[in-house]
């Protein structure tokens, strides 16, 4: 298959999505509220994925943190991505845990965990979540395909129906990317 042909159909296979990301508009404004809330009430807001999952966590994070589109305060945020952390966790107790340990140390009630995964069936994202919400916080997933085991476990779910987990990603990003823009408008 060309370049050509495949750009086609990834070009063609976005389209077909568009209308569904665009009907998600609810639970994003749900994410949007649940966000200012927690910032306001002293909170932050942590994200976790694996692989490419890992990068939207990041992604999402300093554009909190730093700045999307403009200079604005800088809100609380923080991927759990630090690879001392997550390889000692890994040593000692588990690669599934190596996000509920972080959640365990350093979230509280006030704060979001934001967990990015295609599949839906991340054991250490499932723990993370487990943990989170033992602690009282709120629970957003970004998943793809059929939503896998986290479909219904979070608070809030963010759920693109594709079937590969770049368009996946694809579609995480332009959410993301909307949610930032809002926010933008939002803090001073």
């Amino acid at each position: 298959m060309s370049i050509e042909q495949l750009l086609s159909t990834a070009t063609q296979d976005s389209a077909a999505l568009m209308p569904q990301i665009a009907a998600m508009h609810p639970q994003l404004k749900k994410l949007a509220d649940a966000m200012m809330e927690c910032w306001r009430g002293g909170g932050k807001v942590m994200t976790a994925g694996n692989g490419g999952s890992a990068c939207d966590a990041m992604h999402l994070a300093e554009e909190l943190v730093a700045r999307f589109e403009k200079n604005r305060r800088a809100l609380a945020a923080m991927a759990l991505c630090d690879s001392t952390v997550i390889t000692c966790a890994a040593n000692d107790f588990g690669f599934e845990n190596i996000f509920s340990r972080q959640v365990e140390g350093l979230g509280n009630a006030k704060d979001i965990l934001v967990v990015f995964s295609t599949s839906g069936n991340s054991v250490n994202l499932i723990r993370a979540i487990e943990a989170a919400k033992a602690r009282g916080m709120t629970t957003v997933a970004f998943l793809g395909k059929d939503g896998g085991k986290m479909k219904g476990m979070c608070t809030i779910e963010l759920h693109v129906p594709a079937k590969t987990s770049h368009r996946t990603q694809e579609c995480h990003q332009l959410l993301y990317h909307t949610l930032c823009e809002w926010v933008d408008t939002q803090v001073g």
